[in-house]
């Protein structure tokens, strides 16, 4: 392996996904401001995600995807003559 290409910053860290409250600790580099006391006591950086294997519609089984930023509604309403006409034929 090369020297030199590993980030030096790789430590424990918890994602929490934001629409569910699911956390889990895990290791990574990824930066983060925001910090977490965990179940065990210690104090862990805190990463917020908003979609996770808990959360995720192919993981779930269920086919609903949590929307957050209306992006299903600004699409049907632009679209809204299109998918009309293909549910009258």
């Amino acid at each position: 392996m090369k020297d030199g290409i590993h980030p030096k910053e790789y430590r424990l860290v918890v994602f929490k996904d934001v629409s569910n409250d699911y956390s889990f600790v895990t290791k990574s580099c990824v930066n983060t401001k925001d910090t977490i006391v965990w179940e065990d006591g210690t104090e862990y950086p805190l990463f917020k995600v908003e979609i996770s294997n808990t959360s995720h519609p192919y993981f779930t089984g269920k086919m609903k995807l949590i929307d957050t930023a209306g992006r299903v509604d600004k699409f049907t309403t632009r679209y809204k003559k299109h998918i009309d006409k293909k549910t009258t034929k």
